[in-house]
């Protein structure tokens, strides 16, 4: 284990400052990906859609299942890579910071989740955005948290979060919990490639067990094997060049979207195992263009003082996005039903209103209850 010891002890400048620009634009991705807007809402990588295809309809399901899709696993890489960096700090340490910095903010979002969603069922407006949007269905009779018992208020408040895209903080703990389970398996060369083996087919299913799931998993691993067999992740090798897999990354999203469309009609059920597949190429392509291909992009935005001081907000956008962008979308069909395209307007325009609530929210808080907005955000964003 020594000689994987300190081979990456320090990030370069610019390397610290893609980290930071790609956690910060996959949190805007991630608000764009749940503002989805089709009639078949929750998206998985082999998710058909049974509506017409129009230039509106196959532009939401192109972003929100293809191009903003490697937005997770570029969080789970970052994550893995920068836990691994910190070996030389005793791990019962890093676990209890890990506990503030994730398990603690999961559990108050998800009360703020659960408490929002009280707060708007005691209003004829409110309990009816919260039934249109069916988050908080239970069975076929009971639509609102108001209906619930206590032992199902428990669970949604520690297990199933009304702010679903807590499930990445939770995983992410469990796997800081099993890093040195995960780090003996990663550098030992007998047993690393039956890991990687194991964990890129469980990846490939899209198989959850639990607290683990294999796109986290497969991705958080790769962050640690990166650092510690002092992979080059500043400068591509051959097999990586971005402008090939760029080219890759739009044909295949473009093909698995049309197919989300068509695919039924032409293939029946086996366009299902095609589209899980198109899928994960989708997100290995997009990682790769991403992180490799889009280094201007990064300098420019990076040495903007005002983008640089709206990514401290990245973690408040995190934790506050859903259920308000969840329970708004169905009020904001009615109110513009009438205008051309309203649901692609929607698509855009309501993410970015969302985003710009939850900066005005964070600012408000850190300024004036900065020690509410630091355990909030498990220290983040000063």
């Amino acid at each position: 284990m020594d000689k994987y010891d300190n081979i990456t002890t320090t990030l370069h400048p610019f390397t610290s400052q893609k980290f930071k620009f790609w956690s910060f634009v996959s949190m805007l991705l991630l608000v764009f990906v749940h503002g989805y807007n089709l009639s078949q809402r929750y998206l998985q990588p082999f998710t058909t859609v049974d509506e017409p295809l129009t230039i509106n309809t196959y532009l939401q399901y192109f972003f929100a299942n293809g191009i903003f899709r490697f937005r997770i696993p570029m969080l789970f890489i970052i994550s893995g890579y920068l836990f691994a960096m910190a070996d030389a700090k005793p791990y019962a340490a890093r676990i209890k910071k890990r506990f503030r910095t994730l398990f603690v903010p999961y559990l108050l979002w998800s009360a703020i989740g659960l408490a929002l969603t009280f707060l708007l069922e005691l209003f004829p407006f409110g309990k009816n955005m919260v039934f249109t949007s069916h988050l908080m269905q239970i069975d076929e009779t009971r639509m609102f948290l108001h209906q619930y018992k206590w032992s199902e208020i428990l669970f949604r408040w520690i297990i199933y979060p009304v702010p679903y895209q807590l499930w990445f903080l939770r995983v992410l703990f469990v796997y800081n919990l099993i890093y040195p389970g995960l780090l003996w398996c990663i550098t030992h060369k007998k047993i690393r490639w039956i890991y990687f083996t194991i964990v890129f087919l469980f990846w490939l299913s899209t198989i959850g067990l639990g607290f683990i799931e294999g796109e986290g998993l497969l991705f958080f691993s790769l962050g640690i094997f990166m650092q510690k067999t002092g992979f080059d992740i500043d400068h591509p090798n051959k097999f990586l060049q971005p402008k090939i897999w760029a080219s890759v990354f739009i044909f295949f999203t473009a093909i698995k979207t049309w197919l989300a469309f068509k695919g039924l009609a032409i293939m029946g059920d086996g366009v299902f195992p095609v589209l899980l597949l198109m899928h994960k190429l989708v997100i290995f392509s997009g990682l790769i263009t991403a992180w490799f291909g889009a280094n201007a992009l990064v300098k420019f935005c990076m040495n903007k003082n005002w983008f640089v001081q709206l990514s401290a907000f990245s973690f408040i956008i995190y934790g506050l996005h859903v259920p308000l962008l969840t329970y708004a979308i169905d009020p904001v069909f009615a109110w513009l039903q009438h205008v051309p395209n309203y649901r692609f307007i929607t698509f855009i325009l309501l993410p970015i209103t969302i985003i710009a609530i939850c900066i005005l929210v964070g600012y408000l808080l850190r300024k004036l209850l900065p020690k509410a907005y630091g355990v909030l955000t498990g220290g983040r964003g000063f």
